[in-house]
């Protein structure tokens, strides 16, 4: 009886755990924060495409409403902040890659507020939420509609 051996299979699987290892090492060396930078501009990179939509926050007594204007990058989105916003609201934006349009109204109010906000991608809405209360947390987050 004649017995093959394999060894083509075991220097892969010993390469491929020496890659692993490299990688565990070289990213253990840098900072968390220096790699999600890292990461969210190879990303920004690869889907550089624009897209445009519209936020929309309508009800009462918003004292402030948070959204992504586009600035940043995809895995770290600068906020602008409106404060003191006249309802209904109404603001168009131009985001990039797969940075996620998002908008939060906020109402600080005792007494609550009764809140609608919306984002609106080439005419449909992608994502709406409502509350009520005396802070709306969460607001409208959707994933970019350019991923998809």
């Amino acid at each position: 009886m004649k017995h093959t051996h394999r060894t083509g299979g075991r220097l892969r699987a010993a390469a491929g755990a020496l890659a692993v290892t490299g990688l565990v090492f070289a990213l253990g060396a840098c900072s968390a924060e220096s790699v999600d930078e890292a990461v969210g501009k190879a990303v920004d990179k690869s889907v550089d495409e624009t897209y445009e939509v519209t936020y929309e926050v309508t009800g009462t007594s918003v004292d402030e409403i948070a959204f992504h204007g586009g600035g940043g990058d995809a895995m770290n989105p600068k906020l602008e902040t409106v404060t003191s916003p006249t309802l209904p609201w109404k603001k168009t934006v131009t985001l990039r890659g797969i940075m996620p349009p998002a908008v939060m109204p906020m109402a600080l109010e005792a007494g609550g507020a009764d809140v609608t906000c919306s984002i609106t991608y080439k005419g449909e809405v992608i994502k709406e939420a409502k509350g009520e209360g005396m802070l709306t947390a969460g607001g409208c987050v959707a994933v970019s509609p350019i991923v998809g």
